[in-house]
């Protein structure tokens, strides 16, 4: 028996549709889509996607597209290095779904797993870069560079700004895709940014900052602290990009006064992927800690206190600061990120030590060869990559190589061999007689006495405890219980889209095939890869009704600034350098501002009207008032209302009129898959959110994809990439460090395109909006829904109203969102796009057993809201502000609440066999702030018990 995809990842069947209909009170689904999508804007024909395959089908299918990569051995370097997974790690980290299901960690309280793992990743950056504060990672290494010098730059003393500061240094000796990235972001804020060497490097009153690589692109390694050192006596900052693994032999760049250590963490256990996922790392002085870009978990303790975890400092900075945001960093990688720290606890500082050292004595094995040989090497002090200028038959050298399947990296006119992990000496041998050498057997040490550091980093508990296989795998079991993931129960996140990430979808990721491929790899090399980002390019061209597609941006944000970046290079092609007025909505993400201005462009606010739609009266205003400036609107579609907006072909049509761009946030794509799409609206550009929409796992705060797709006038002015051809032939910088960004998981995106194909698409859009408008109509008399459309039904997802309950209850949102965590849910978006309210999305892979799951325990709170409101219970002793309720609270002998136990634990039955416990109280938010901590706590600090 054929079993069909769309059956097992839409969550109702049709005796579930008919129930729920009758519920809403249609006829039909078709009855519901037409009254709740504009009808101008609906699709006149199907999609042109293949027919969906079964599970079996998909899995040989993709296996024979694996099989035409080839797997050489990478010594290419530049930032992406062989490495071994630990096992143990890779079966129940990155394959399991207790870990890639959970969301972002905002509500702290059921993510304590997670946010340990993520402060450990933290404390294992601090105490290699011997930095003082360091984030829960960035997208690339590229970005993570980027993003120091934006820091900086927002960091001027008013003097400087005043002045018009603003140059920046950046050694020549950077990763080329580093450099590229750099120019980007440094065309698009006017920041004058110059490439040198810093040994030759004048500095001035007319720098903000600096940026250098340590050890370099060519693989010197250089005492770096004369050049800090000389720039911090005229307080310009410096940034410097260090090889994580090299800091386990290598004296720290923090120990050299360095303002920013940033880089990536690929080669703690995590595979190479065609570019990614990988999680970069970000460490800088306390000093910046109110800029520093992305995450930072902190220490806090809850309401018994009791030690706990949370985001602390900027969490979400850009729906606070919108336009005024220093970054529009909205996502990490957090999965890679956990993995990378299990990676540190699982080898500890001997065994980190102990890799670094190996593959530092190969590396000067290949070196000493080749010099006995009579080859000079480009620098005798390196860590891991051998450079040799203007070679002898280099061309040779690559055909002989590439016969026996060894990647080197082959510049214009030299060759750089990076030493890793996976490394061997037959490889060795290979290289080594490939240049006319015999490998040596006699290699000293090349690092200077005063560069070389001994083993001073990894000495909590968490990093010297857990080296036996059993004893990593119970800790890591320990961490994932703590956390509720998509295993537990449905996640209700607006705008966030929390659906099934299927099993067949995820399988490929593992693949060898897939797993070590090198970004920079010849082309010829990677025809599986390249053979599945055409085909879902073409799928997704399809589907949103585009002619170009780049797969470049790695999250949501990044492709708002893709395509922001894309029209301003199309208006500037057109001599209309002026154009940089970017309108956007009120209700917007805060994403949207804060990207637009990063791409250099001036944020007008356009006003909202009381159904939640773009007040058109007052975008006709701001249009006409910024005509001859206007760059781009910025919309989200369906609205982050919840609402399909009657007049949005007006609104196109009335930018384009005025010269302008309509740039799309793709946030609600799934609401439009199948039945209208970008291009039917009227969109020129729209990013793709491939973690929400196309089923790409949140992974407890990242991995992300953000691709964009544009229409024909854009298309020659898609991001190109140094070393790898991609983009238009007037093509902007990069903008990601890997042509594709995060390549391999694009195959989790592909497998939901193949296995549903064009029918099952159009299908899950259908199934979203009949899975919220059944939600509605169950819980509608107990919440108030702010927004719907014109006939009375909302998209894929509502808002509810809990402001009343504040006033009559003394009851906040996020008393609601605490007290759901005690009925085994995750809380929905709170406040976000109005304060005070919480945003329902029930995603299409939901079953009506889970929705009515759901749809009881909002009831049920609403119930107890009443109960507070009628003075049954206390205003300040209920089960909603004491919530959520620890195992510990509810076994104390000392129970003084003014409710009995089984209230607050199994207030409905279906908890008595399925009950999930927070494993800490309500955290302390302000306290976690005031006494900022944002490394692995003392021993002392912890009791016993929580050791282990």
């Amino acid at each position: 028996m054929k079993y069909i995809f769309e059956n097992r990842h839409i969550g109702i069947n049709d005796d579930s549709k008919k129930k729920m209909l009758a519920a809403i009170g249609v006829s039909s689904v078709k009855n519901l889509i037409d009254r709740t999508i504009p009808a101008d804007i609906h699709h006149k024909d199907e999609l042109a996607v293949s027919e969906a395959m079964s599970e079996s089908e998909y899995l040989a299918h993709i296996k024979s597209i694996a099989q035409q990569n080839k797997m050489f051995k990478n010594y290419i370097g530049l930032g992406y290095y062989g490495t071994f997974t630990p096992s143990v790690i890779l079966r129940n980290i990155f394959e399991n779904p207790g870990w890639y299901t959970a969301y972002t960690p905002y509500q702290a309280e059921i993510s304590q797993g997670r946010l340990e793992a993520l402060l450990n990743f933290q404390t294992m950056v601090l105490d290699l870069t011997k930095m003082e504060l360091a984030n829960a990672s960035l997208l690339d290494e590229a970005t993570a560079g980027a993003e120091a010098m934006i820091m900086f730059y927002n960091s001027r003393k008013r003097a400087q700004v005043k002045a018009g500061v603003n140059k920046f240094f950046a050694s020549e000796d950077v990763f080329p895709q580093t450099k590229a990235v750099l120019e980007n972001r440094a065309e698009s804020l006017n920041i004058d940014l110059i490439f040198g060497d810093e040994d030759e490097f004048v500095a001035n009153e007319e720098f903000f900052g600096a940026l250098i690589q340590y050890p370099g692109g060519s693989g010197e390694v250089k005492n770096i602290e004369p050049f800090i050192q000389k720039l911090a006596e005229l307080n310009i900052p410096v940034a410097v990009g260090a090889d994580l693994l090299s800091l386990a032999v290598l004296k720290a760049p923090g120990d050299m006064g360095a303002d920013v250590v940033y880089g990536t963490t690929q080669r703690f256990g995590i595979p190479l992927g065609y570019g990614g996922p990988h999680a970069a790392y970000f460490a800088t002085k306390e000093t910046y800690k109110r800029n520093i870009p992305g995450r930072i978990i902190g220490v806090s303790q809850d309401t018994h206190g009791k030690t706990g975890l949370r985001m602390a400092l900027q969490t979400r900075e850009q729906h606070i600061k919108r336009e005024k945001a220093t970054s529009n960093i909205c996502t990490a990688q957090a999965l890679l990120a956990i993995m990378a720290g299990m990676y540190g606890a699982y080898h500890g500082p001997q065994g980190i030590r102990a890799i670094a050292e190996e593959i530092n004595g190969k590396a000067n094995l290949l070196a000493a060869s080749l010099i006995e040989a009579g080859i000079e090497v480009y620098s005798e002090t390196f860590f891991d990559t051998i450079r040799i200028d203007n070679p002898k038959n280099m061309e040779n050298i690559k055909t002989e190589l590439e016969g026996a399947e060894i990647n080197l990296f082959y510049g214009a006119d030299f060759i750089q061999i990076a030493i890793d992990e996976t490394s061997s000496i037959e490889d060795l041998e290979t290289i080594a007689k490939a240049f006319g050498a015999e490998l040596s057997d006699n290699a000293g040490n090349n690092i200077p006495s005063d560069l070389s550091r001994e083993v001073d980093y990894l000495s909590h508990p968490v990093f010297n405890s857990y080296h036996s296989e059993s004893e990593m795998m119970r800790y890591m079991k320990r961490l994932e219980n703590k956390d509720l993931s998509l295993v537990h129960s449905m996640i209700s996140l607006g705008s966030c889209t929390m659906k099934l990430n299927a099993a067949s979808e995820m399988i490929p990721v593992s693949w060898p095939e897939f797993a070590n491929i090198h970004p920079f790899a010849p082309v010829d090399q990677a025809k599986g890869y390249l053979a599945m980002i055409e085909e879902l390019g073409k799928d997704l061209k399809e589907i949103t009704r585009f002619d170009a597609i780049s797969f470049q941006p790695n999250s949501g944000a990044q492709g708002e600034y893709a395509g922001l970046a894309t029209i301003k290079a199309y208006h500037e092609a057109n001599g209309d350098h002026h154009r940089n007025i970017a309108i956007i909505p009120s209700s917007a993400h805060g994403t949207n501002p804060a990207s637009a201005v990063m791409a250099g462009m001036k944020v007008v606010v356009v006003q909202c009207d009381e159904q939640g739609n773009i007040d058109v009266s007052d975008l006709k205003e701001k249009v006409e008032t910024h005509k001859e400036n206007l760059s781009a609107l910025m919309i989200t579609y369906p609205s982050t209302h919840g609402v399909y907006e009657e007049g949005v072909k007006e609104i196109t049509q009335l930018i384009h009129d005025n010269g302008g761009q309509v740039y799309m946030d793709g946030a609600n794509m799934n609401a439009q898959v199948g039945i209208t799409s970008p291009g039917e609206i009227g969109a020129d550009v729209c990013h793709l959110n491939l973690h929400k929409t196309f089923a790409i796992p949140h992974g407890g705060g990242g991995p992300g994809m953000g691709p964009i797709g544009v229409a024909k006038h854009l298309a020659p002015f898609l991001p190109k990439h140094p070393l790898v051809e991609t983009g238009g032939d007037k093509g902007i910088k990069a903008l990601a460090a890997a042509p594709f960004s995060s390549a391999s998981i694009l195959l989790i995106s592909y497998g939901y395109v193949k296995m549903l194909g064009g029918k099952g698409l159009k299908a899950s859009t259908e199934a979203a909006i009949l899975n919220a408008n059944y939600i509605k109509s169950r819980v509608e008399n107990h919440f108030n829904v702010l927004y719907t459309g014109k006939n009375g039904t909302v998209a894929h997802e509502m808002i509810l109203d809990c402001r009343p309950f504040k006033e009559d209850a003394k009851i906040d949102v996020t008393d609601i969102a605490k007290r759901l965590m005690d009925y085994g849910f995750h809380a929905p978006t709170m406040s976000f796009p109005v304060a005070g309210t919480i945003m329902v999305e029930p995603t299409e892979s939901e079953s009506i057993e889970e929705l009515d799951r759901f749809c009881d325990a909002l009831i049920e709170i609403k119930n107890e809201i009443d109960e507070v409101q009628k003075g049954i219970y206390p205003l300040e002793d209920n089960a909603l502000v004491n919530a959520p309720h620890t195992l510990e609270t509810i076994v104390t002998d000392n129970w003084t609440h003014a409710y009995g136990r089984e209230k607050a634990t199994y207030p409905l039955n279906y908890l008595r066999s399925n009950k999930f416990w927070p494993s800490v109280g309500r955290l302390d938010n302000a306290y976690g702030d005031r006494n900022l901590i944002c490394s692995c706590p003392s021993v002392e600090s912890y009791s016993q018990e929580e050791l282990v």
